[in-house]
Formats: C-alpha cells, sequence, structure tokens
C-alpha cells in the first residue's frame, strides 16, 4: 500500500480533463539560473500547447537528489529532471567526456559541441537505461573554492578534503592534483564544509553563488579546469507516452529555453563575481598552465586505456 501510495505521488505523466502534466524535479534552487530557464520551459509548453501540456516544477531537492531523481525517470514514477553531465555518466558512460580538464577552447566552442552532432548522439546514450537527454543547459567552468587557504597552484590542493560529485572523471581529476577527493551530495554540502569534514569543493561561480558556500568558503581560484554541462533528462517511459504534437510543443520550448538559459548564466556568472567579492571572498587567478600539465595525464592515459574516449577528446578539441 505504501509503495501504491508514493507512486502516486511521484506520478510523472497524467492527464485530467485533457490536460497532461509532467512533473520536472531537480535539486538546484529557485534563484539559479537553470532554474529560471525550466521556469521559462514550463511557460513556453503551456504556451505552445494552449495548456494542453503543463510541467509541474519541484525545485530544492524537493523529491530527492540528482540520483534519486534519474531512478525516478528510469521506473517512470517522474518525468522530467536536470542532472549535471558527471552524474549522468553513471548511466551515460560516454557523458565522462565532459569531465576531463580543459577540452573546450572557449565557450563558443563548447556551445559548438553541445548544438552539433557530437552532443545530439551524446544525449541519447542514455535511453538504452530510459533515460533520454534533451538539451545541454550551460554550466560554465568549475574552480575550486576553500576554506582556510587559496589554491595558487596545483600544490596547493595536496592532501586537501575536496568535495566531488558521485562521479569517476571528477574522482580521478581531483586526484590528479593529489588532493582526496570526498563526494558528497549537493543538498549536504554547506554542512560539510561548516563542519570541516571537507576543506573545499569546486563548481561554477553562480553555483559557488546561490549555495550561499561563500559564507563558510573565503577564496576562489578560477582555475577553471573543467567546463561539465546540466543536461534536462526525460523518462524515455514518458516521452514514449507523448503524441507526436506533444513532442513538438515540448521540443520547441526545449530550444527556446536553451537559448535563453545561456543569456541568463552571462548575466549571473557577472552578478555573483561581484557579489562574493563584496561578500569579501578574495577570488584569485592562478596560471592555467601549471593546472593544465597536471591534469594532462589523465587525457594521455586514455590513449591505451579507452581509445574511444581518447579519440572523441581529439574530435572535441579541434571544434573552435
Amino acid at each position: 500500500m505504501f509503495f501504491f501510495c508514493v507512486l502516486l505521488f511521484f506520478s510523472s505523466c497524467k492527464s485530467d480533463n485533457h490536460i497532461k502534466y509532467i512533473k520536472l524535479a531537480h535539486s538546484l534552487g529557485v534563484t539559479h539560473p537553470v532554474h529560471k530557464a525550466m521556469v521559462y520551459l514550463a511557460e513556453r509548453v503551456d504556451e505552445n500547447s494552449q495548456g494542453k501540456l503543463q510541467i509541474q516544477i519541484y525545485p530544492s531537492s524537493q523529491l530527492g537528489s540528482e540520483r534519486q531523481c534519474l531512478e525516478l525517470l528510469q521506473i517512470g514514477s517522474l518525468g522530467m529532471t536536470k542532472v549535471s553531465a558527471a552524474v549522468m555518466e553513471n548511466f551515460s558512460p560516454q557523458l565522462e567526456v565532459f569531465g576531463y580538464p580543459y577540452i573546450f577552447e572557449n565557450a563558443e566552442a563548447r556551445y559548438k559541441v553541445y548544438d552539433g552532432d557530437i552532443g545530439k548522439k551524446l544525449l541519447l546514450d542514455g535511453e538504452k537505461y530510459w533515460l533520454r537527454g534533451l538539451t545541454y543547459f550551460d554550466a560554465g567552468s568549475r574552480s575550486f573554492y576553500t576554506k582556510n587557504k587559496p589554491v595558487e597552484k596545483p600544490e596547493d590542493l595536496k592532501g586537501m578534503k575536496i568535495r566531488v560529485m558521485q562521479s569517476p572523471t571528477a574522482i580521478e581529476l581531483v586526484k590528479s592534483f593529489d588532493a582526496a577527493p570526498t563526494p558528497i551530495s549537493w543538498g549536504e554540502l554547506y554542512t560539510a564544509l561548516q563542519q570541516g569534514v571537507v576543506e573545499g569543493a569546486e563548481n561554477n561561480l553562480p553555483s559557488f553563488y546561490t549555495s550561499r558556500h561563500y559564507e563558510v568558503c573565503k577564496y576562489f581560484s578560477v582555475d577553471e579546469h573543467s567546463a561539465i554541462p546540466d543536461i534536462l533528462v526525460i523518462s524515455t517511459i514518458v516521452w514514449n507516452d507523448l503524441s507526436g504534437q506533444e513532442k513538438e510543443w515540448l521540443m520547441k520550448a526545449v530550444k527556446d529555453a536553451t537559448l535563453y538559459q545561456r543569456k541568463l548564466w552571462k548575466e549571473a556568472e557577472e552578478k555573483s563575481l561581484k557579489a562574493i567579492k563584496e561578500a569579501n571572498v578574495k577570488v584569485n587567478y592562478p596560471d592555467k598552465t601549471l593546472f593544465k600539465l597536471n591534469a594532462a595525464g589523465m587525457i594521455e592515459d586514455l590513449k591505451t586505456g579507452n581509445p574511444e574516449l581518447y579519440d572523441l577528446i581529439s574530435e572535441i578539441k579541434k571544434i573552435k
């Protein structure tokens, strides 16, 4: 009986008086630009369908962590979620490519990969696990932030406990700097930093700001070691339940929301940088060359360990 009630609560896609509802849950706060883009998505779906298709959004981990939301998608008990590509790689191994250091020349190159054949192919890599990627939301570049001292060179990370996502690639990257990777869910990280369970973490500027981690960590080092996008994912079970017309309404809104999110992201990065400086966070810009050299071995090891992934990274690096 309990399981039946839970399934009803999480009902992912239901019809009521000829209106179809899709539940979208994620772990970000309501001030985050990605959440705002999803609100815009819901508005555009409503407009495109003249109210016949509705997206209901549950932010701030209301329905579970990123991993839990993905698992709910797999059984069709949740319709959609936003997840980091680093977490998604546990279900779509090829997505680990985004976790490798310094593979993009700049933001324009990132967008070309996301919007091009490589990006589209990777979005569908998880379909065999009932997870269909719809689009990438830009999550900028990830950098280290710490409590007790700035990270000015790779050696400064030695022995430090750094929070990472539940991602084998993220763990390996932090290990390459001789730090101690510590997987902790996003919702628990503020307390973990506060209590000294970890001494720092790595993420993009807007997430650092909107999570209020700057209240605990007073050093932000802009090394920009990786650029891992967020992915908007729909349950394949739910996707297959949509009519051709409903899919068209949804995908048109997804395209509009993707472009809108990129605009919001750029504004959020500028706002976040200004705000954390005003909060007395010391922002420094270390020499990226040192970090690139330190982490380059991760990619070189793929020549023999995973030649297919090595070739994919080489292909991405050619895109300018």
